[in-house]
This record gives C-alpha cells, sequence and structure tokens, in this order.
C-alpha cells in the first residue's frame, strides 16, 4: 500500500513538473499576447488611478484650502491604502489565487474612484483614496506574481517589461484628460469629472479582464493538477476564452499560508531584503518626483492648476521611452546589469535636474520628462526582478511586502519633499537622487555577493517549492 501510494505521488508530481515545464518552453502564441494586452490595460488604468491626484492636485488645493502638509496628507491617505493592499492581499493572492484578487482589486478602486466624484467633503476624500489605494495595493502583487506564471522564461522579462510599459500610457491619458477638463470646466467641478471618468475606464477594464484564467502554477500548489492541466492545454493551443477555476475550499490553505511571511524570512531573506530595498528607493525617489511638481514647483512658478497637467504630459512622454529601453535590455543583457544602470542613471540625472531648475518652468518641464524617463525604467526594470526570485506558493506575499515597504518611502517622500523644498527647490531633488543611489547600491551588492540572475531561467531553476510537509 505504501509503495502504491509512494509511486502514485511520484507519477503526480512527475506530472507537474512536466506542466511547469512545458509553460517555461510554450512558443510566445495568441494567448500570451492577449494576456498581455489585458494585465496591460489593466495596469495602465492603475497608473490613470495613482497619477490622477497628482493632475488635480492644484484644483483641490484651491477647493480646500490646502497647504503642502494638507496635500501631503491626501497623497499620504492613498499610499497607506496601497502599502495595506499590497502586504494584505498579496498574501490573499497566494491563498485564493491570482484571478480572484486581479479581477477584485480593479473593481474595488474603479468603484472608489468613481465614488470619489461626488465626495462631499476632505474627509470622505481621504477615505475614498484610502479605498482605491488598497485596490491598486493587490493589483500590484497578483500582476507581478501573474505575468512571471504566465509568461514563458525567455520572453519574461520582455514581457513583463511590455506590461509594465502601460503604466506611462495610463499617466499620458490621466495627464491629457486632466489638462482638457480643467482648461474646459470650472476646477471644482473638473477634478470631480476626472475622477468619474476613471472610476469608469476601470470598472471597464474589469470587465474585459474576467476572461483571464488562474495561473496554472498556482493551481499546482493548490494540490488541483486537472484545472491546471486543462489551463496549460488550453495556453498550448493559444485559446484566449479558458474554463474559470472551481470555487474550492480555502480553509486549508489559510492554515497553512498564515505564516507566509516567516517563512519568507526563514528561506529568502537576502532576496526579500533586495525587493524591499529596490521597492523602497523607487517608491520614494518617484512618488516623490511626482509630489515636486504640485507641492514646490506649483507655488513656486504661480502656476494655474490647468497648466499643471502639461508637466505630466511631458513626463509621460519620457516614460515611455524608459519602459521601451527596458524591455529590450532585460532579456539580453540581465536584469543586474539593467536594474543597477537604471537606477545610477537616475540619481546622476536628477541631481542635474536639480541645476536645471533655476531656469524656470521650461527647464523644469524637460527636466522632468529626463527624470521619470529613467526613473520609470527603473522600476518598469526592478519589478520582474525581485517577482522571479520567489517560489509560486510565496510570490504575491514577496512582492507584497516589498511593496508594502516601499509604501512606506513613498508616503514620507512627500512629506519630505515639501519640507525641503520650501527652503530650496534643488535640495528637494538631491534628496530625492539620494534614494535612487540607494537602490542602485543593493542592486550592485546583490549582484557582486552571487544573487542569482534569472535571465532565461525557469522560475523553478530560480526558486523551488519548499518540499511538501516541510
Amino acid at each position: 500500500m505504501e509503495a502504491a501510494g509512494r509511486e502514485s505521488r511520484d507519477a503526480e508530481e512527475m506530472r507537474a513538473e512536466q506542466m511547469r515545464r512545458t509553460l517555461a518552453d510554450l512558443p510566445w502564441n495568441r494567448f500570451h499576447t492577449v494576456m498581455v494586452l489585458l494585465f496591460g490595460l489593466g495596469w495602465a488604468m492603475d497608473a490613470f488611478e495613482v497619477t490622477l491626484i497628482g493632475n488635480v492636485l492644484g484644483a483641490l488645493r484651491a477647493r480646500f484650502h490646502l497647504g503642502s502638509y494638507g496635500m501631503s496628507v491626501i497623497l499620504g491617505a492613498w499610499f497607506v491604502g496601497l502599502m495595506f493592499g499590497a502586504a494584505g492581499f498579496g498574501w490573499l493572492s497566494d491563498v485564493l489565487g491570482r484571478r480572484r484578487v486581479f479581477l477584485g482589486s480593479l473593481a474595488l478602486y474603479g468603484v472608489a474612484t468613481l465614488a470619489t466624484a461626488f465626495a462631499p467633503g476632505l474627509g470622505a476624500l481621504l477615505a475614498l483614496r484610502f479605498l482605491a489605494g488598497l485596490g491598486v495595493g493587490a493589483e500590484y502583487s497578483a500582476i507581478n506574481a501573474a505575468i512571471a506564471e504566465f509568461v514563458p522564461s525567455a520572453r519574461r522579462g520582455r514581457a513583463a517589461a511590455i506590461v509594465l510599459n502601460f503604466w506611462p500610457v495610463g499617466s499620458l491619458a490621466a495627464a491629457l484628460i486632466s489638462w482638457l477638463v480643467l482648461s474646459a470646466l470650472p476646477p471644482d467641478l473638473g477634478w470631480r469629472v476626472v475622477f468619474g471618468f476613471g472610476g469608469l475606464i476601470a470598472l471597464s477594464a474589469a470587465f474585459l479582464r474576467r476572461h483571464m484564467p488562474e495561473s496554472p502554477r498556482w493551481l499546482l500548489t493548490a494540490e488541483r493538477p486537472g484545472e491546471a492541466q486543462a489551463i496549460v492545454a488550453g495556453i498550448a493551443a493559444g485559446l484566449i476564452r479558458l474554463p474559470p477555476p472551481e470555487v474550492a475550499p480555502v480553509r486549508r490553505r489559510i492554515r497553512r499560508e498564515g505564516r507566509a511571511f516567516l517563512r519568507l524570512l526563514r528561506l529568502y531573506p537576502g532576496r526579500l531584503a533586495l525587493g524591499c530595498a529596490l521597492d523602497f528607493a523607487e517608491a520614494s525617489g518617484y512618488y516623490g518626483l511626482f509630489a515636486f511638481l504640485p507641492i514646490v514647483v506649483l507655488p513656486a512658478l504661480h502656476l494655474r492648476p490647468a497648466r499643471l497637467p502639461l508637466f505630466y504630459l511631458a513626463g509621460g512622454a519620457g516614460a515611455l521611452l524608459g519602459g521601451f529601453a527596458v524591455s529590450l535590455l532585460l532579456d539580453r543583457i540581465g536584469r543586474a546589469r539593467t536594474v543597477a544602470g537604471f537606477y545610477l542613471a537616475t540619481a546622476l540625472a536628477t541631481l542635474v535636474f536639480a541645476y536645471a531648475t533655476r531656469y524656470g518652468a521650461g527647464a523644469i518641464m524637460a527636466g522632468f520628462a529626463v527624470v521619470n524617463l529613467l526613473a520609470t525604467g527603473s522600476w518598469i526594470a526592478a519589478y520582474p526582478t525581485f517577482s522571479e526570485l520567489f517560489p509560486t506558493s510565496l510570490r504575491a506575499t514577496g512582492v507584497g511586502v516589498s511593496v508594502a515597504v516601499g509604501r512606506l518611502g513613498a508616503m514620507l517622500a512627500p512629506f519630505l519633499v515639501g519640507w525641503v523644498g520650501a527652503r530650496s527647490m534643488a535640495g528637494a531633488l538631491v534628496l530625492l537622487a539620494l534614494f535612487w543611489l540607494l537602490g542602485a547600491a543593493a542592486m550592485t551588492v546583490w549582484a557582486r555577493r552571487g544573487g542569482i540572475e534569472g535571465r532565461g531561467l525557469a522560475l523553478e531553476a530560480i526558486a523551488a517549492e519548499e518540499p511538501a510537509g516541510a
């Protein structure tokens, strides 16, 4: 009996290993293209939501009579939500599956953003920004885990970069719509229309994404090989409508994954530290950069709120180029060189930007575009790099913890930028350059100390699953 049971388990494991190899070695087909487009569309909506507040912050400043501290509080409410959303829903994505979370996340922040259009006062606005942040934080964890698990190994870096490069597309859309609406309508009505439009688009993206299947790799960790095999066969055939997963009980998985964070610390402390360092550096530098415009530049140059989206349009155009460059480099020169190089280049460009601020609005707009090009390339390179370092059963938790730690820096950065920028516009940018240098140093230490390079490797070769019963 024991021998028969052992043979059955061995056969099941061989079957699971064959499915993983199939996913890793498949040629690119229609399914992968549609998946990239649907994930990318949702990611663009995330970017729309994230950069929306920066575009209308000038109008909110006038409506609620806010100073730099009050504007930082609005940004901070969203970051607190994102931090809890990334950590909590990252863990839930490992328990419930990727599909439930990446559908629910779009629905949550779509509803919250739509409701923001009708916020009666500042308190309601802050609460809804928190809820929207929860939804986007969930998206960070589930999307980055799912991309890595669906894509063939040889194209994983490029595919992830292409999905993440939809971010500047969403940023450009937010800036363009904000500029048109705020120019045509009174500011107090304009910001409400912009939020309403953003919420409707997000809910539409959630509807389009409903046909995305569950990750077969996650189904294997959940001991559901039959469903996994059906999805792998569908992916291999290039199908774009696959059967939704069965509704399975999760109580046992909740007990099993309840100590996921402790398992991460015990099994992968260096990988978790790298993810946290890279995300802290990019979130502090990136969101500090975007807070720099409404909090420091707008009051210093006495610009009308309708002018602010023009700066974001210039930045979004630069960001598209940065993401495109990363999509070409990640699978060619490797993760470590791409990440370290972009973080270092962003730090140096931010220092040059600090010098350029003395030459007025035109120089600030050009400098912002260049720095945003490199900053966007930096985080687009970083997410695929640390997402693939964790095993499937802990991947979304690892990404979520890294993002949550990063949001601590994102929450801190607007306050620091406001405080330093009130004394020196250039000094605020020098502060941001230091954050980017931290990320470059972390990636360099990882590479020099023999940290694994994931380029071209199957996920299971980068991080094997913990043996059952360990």
